[in-house]
């Protein structure tokens, strides 16, 4: 695959989950699993794709919330932490890069693009997930939900990652699927590119994303469109 060279615009800030990767089977799998373990009904697949985008802690709220009560601080903070614990035993045991994703992003970094994640998961299993799937030596930086104290959607969590990366704000564009990954680009007065296929639905689409695209084939068309 062969991509022009960047213009004005010439970094992609790319969210993870549901963005790069279809992990929404090891979230479930892993709620699902601690639900059982609290004697609640089980959630479907489909179910917990919509609760994904917020990190770990909202991810969880909502899956009690859907099954009954959510308790209350501190058992609430508890259940995280039992969550985290399962869920790094499966980080990617069914999770995988979307169809192209490898490919189209290889292209963009051989024609000069850079490269940067900035995800509401926290940041060691982040890392873990791309060395994995071998999509780590892609990118320049990694921003997780707990690298600073604010995450997407508040606009520092982008911000402050392009500036510990030395990277000027105008130069980027985001590119995810959810709700607070446009929210925070809207904020920080970069533009967005929704990832349709991902998690985030109609709340995504009501912040109103500069352009959408259904598969990574269409990335390329749509960063010229953006940079224009």
């Amino acid at each position: 695959m062969i991509i022009d060279a960047p213009g004005r615009h010439s970094t992609l800030i790319c969210d993870l989950d549901g963005t790069l990767v279809d992990s929404a089977p090891d979230l479930a799998g892993a709620l699902v699993e601690l639900l059982a373990q609290e004697s609640r009904k089980s959630l479907s697949l489909q179910q917990v794709k919509s609760m994904i985008g917020d990190g770990v802690a909202k991810l969880v709220e909502r899956g009690f919330t859907a099954t009954g009560i959510c308790p209350e601080p501190p058992a609430f903070e508890a259940l995280v932490a039992r969550f985290v614990d399962i869920y790094n035993t499966r980080l990617v045991a069914e999770t995988r890069p979307y169809p192209g994703t490898l490919e189209v992003l290889s292209a963009l970094k051989d024609a000069g693009w850079t490269l940067i994640v900035c995800t509401n998961k926290p940041e060691a299993p982040s890392h873990e997930i791309l060395r994995a799937l071998q999509l780590a030596p892609l990118f320049e930086a990694v921003a997780g939900g707990d690298t600073f104290p604010y995450r997407k959607p508040d606009p520092r969590h982008l911000l402050t990652l392009l500036q510990q990366a030395g990277i000027a704000q105008d130069t980027a564009i985001m590119f995810g699927d959810g709700r607070a990954d446009v929210a925070a680009a809207r904020a920080a007065g970069i533009p967005c590119l929704l990832a349709t296929f991902g998690y985030g639905g109609e709340a995504a689409e009501k912040e109103g994303p500069d352009r959408r695209i259904a598969g990574f084939d269409q990335l390329p068309s749509a960063l010229r469109d953006l940079a224009v």
